[in-house]
């Protein structure tokens, strides 16, 4: 594929929006045709499916079926905006994309990594991130993080040990894929927007 297929990972509260709304604003004045996406959602079918998985409201979901959901959101996804975008030379860059599945639903919620990683293939057709910015921050500052910003949704709404549990899932993650550039999210958010764009450039 002609185009470049970035995703931003990390826990909840890690700053990713920020640093993903910094890194589009650098790349179009650059002149680069950029698509700015995010998981579960990015297509009408995916939104809908993104309100069942994180309203509050559906607590007795099981596992399984929040795997098979996100992956159901991502397929379509993929499929709808991510390929033709990426087959037509423009850079993607995507708020979430599998790694979160391995992390919360194959990790924290003990589905198996290799289990989400196979179901998440068959959705994505295979499809992977040419760079994966994980930006890392232990769950308690990441959630206080949230609390203070706006209304928890499901999932994270989650104990403190489900959160810890995602950080785990992170930090065994990032040494499976040598794709992942892991950053010490608790740094000034300028500081880490300096050490994305030396990485970007590089690659660039």
């Amino acid at each position: 594929m002609k185009g470049l297929f970035i995703t931003f990972e990390g826990p909840d509260g890690s700053g990713k929006t920020t640093q993903i709304n910094l890194l589009n604003n650098y790349l179009t004045k650059c002149g680069y045709d950029v698509i700015l996406t995010r998981e579960p959602g990015g297509t009408k079918i995916s939104e809908k499916i993104r309100e069942v998985i994180l309203n509050p409201e559906n607590k007795g979901m099981s596992p399984i079926c929040e795997a098979l959901l996100y992956a159901a959101a991502r397929a379509q996804h993929v499929y709808e905006v991510i390929i033709p975008a990426l087959n037509s030379g423009k850079i993607v860059i995507c708020d979430r994309f599998t790694d979160s599945s391995v992390v919360y639903q194959g990790y924290a919620r003990g589905l198996g990594e290799d289990l989400v990683e196979n179901i998440n293939h068959y959705a994505t057709l295979g499809i992977e991130p040419n760079i994966t910015f994980l930006l890392n921050l232990p769950a308690e500052i990441g959630i206080k993080r949230k609390k203070e910003s706006k209304t928890l949704d499901r999932l994270e709404q989650e104990s403190i040990i489900f959160h810890e549990k995602v950080c785990e899932g992170y930090n065994r993650l990032k040494n499976r894929h040598k794709r992942i550039f892991e950053i010490d999210a608790a740094m000034e958010a300028d500081k880490i927007h300096s050490i994305i764009i030396e990485k970007i450039k590089n690659i660039l």
